[in-house]
């Protein structure tokens, strides 16, 4: 690799600690990249305006940014009993007909798993949608600046020390429904790199991902300075949930899961349709 690849990933702990020996120069013949960290809805718009060599992005934003960038099969997110969360206060109204919600984007896996649950789930239509950066939305919901949250990462673990409730579960509901694991996180690298670097970056994530799970004490120092004064223990439950077989290798059925997401979100109108192959690997 001549130059040095610009890449944007989250400061959670799954995404540094998947990525810390790459970006260290710790991957045997892989160089270390430019790191740029930045919450999802920003990396949405980075790969949107394709601004960057390689991002992490939801999937729910895949469908606009795939005439540019390839979706690479390792480093992402996806997994079994790790989907977003409605979250409201406890003594609010279990119907959310014409409430105030607060999500992270509108173009994230999260938003689309909401949309397609609310279709079912919420016959009279929701009221306003808020996009809040994914930690101001607790302490909205709590403060009752909106009448509900979809919350992503970490607050799985911590919405219970806000005061709040749960009120559904987006990947119960999709798991019930598809059998497929939810699909969350994408990685994404610039198709016009070629197909041999676009292998050498996939190659160099599944060393990255592969010696941190050799040596995981390796990492921390890393994923602690950036997880935002996350308790360490959250932090290590954050990782043990979104870092799995998946994050290695999409396989038959992370790759069904992807398609499956975007096909449903594409026949409600949410998402432009994806033609057969704009998902292949090259």
């Amino acid at each position: 690799m001549a130059e040095p690849l610009r890449i944007a990933y989250s400061p959670c702990p799954n995404d540094t600690f998947v990525f810390h020996a790459w970006a260290h120069g710790l991957v045997p013949g892989a160089d270390a990249p430019e790191v740029l960290f930045a919450d999802i809805d920003v990396t949405n718009g980075l790969a949107e305006r394709g601004e960057l060599d390689v991002l992490k992005i939801s999937y729910g934003a895949l469908p606009w940014v795939l005439d540019e960038y390839a979706l690479l099969p390792c480093g992402g997110a996806l997994g079994r009993g790790c989907g977003p969360l409605v979250l409201t206060r406890p003594d609010a109204s279990a119907d959310l007909s014409g409430k105030r919600v607060a999500v992270p984007s509108e173009r994230s896996t999260a938003y689309l798993l909401f949309r397609l649950w609310a279709a079912e789930a919420v016959p009279g239509g929701l009221g306003e949608i808020v996009v809040l950066p994914f930690h101001e939305i607790m302490p909205a919901v709590r403060d009752g600046r909106v009448d509900a949250g979809l919350v992503i990462h970490e607050a799985r673990f911590t919405y219970q020390q806000y005061g709040l409730a749960k009120l559904a579960d987006m990947g119960e509901a999709w798991e019930r429904s598809t059998g497929l694991p939810i699909p969350l996180g994408a990685i994404v690298a610039r198709r016009s790199l070629g197909a041999a670097r676009l292998q050498e970056i996939a190659e160099a994530i599944r060393g990255s991902v592969r010696a941190a799970w050799e040596e995981p004490a390796a990492s921390r120092p890393y994923v602690l300075a950036h997880a935002q004064e996350m308790d360490p223990a959250v932090a290590d439950q954050h990782i043990g949930l979104y870092v799995n077989e998946f994050t290695a290798d999409l396989g038959e059925a992370g790759y069904a899961a992807v398609r499956g997401l975007l096909t449903r979100a594409a026949a409600e109108g949410l998402v432009p349709a994806i033609g057969p192959d704009a998902l292949a690997f090259p």
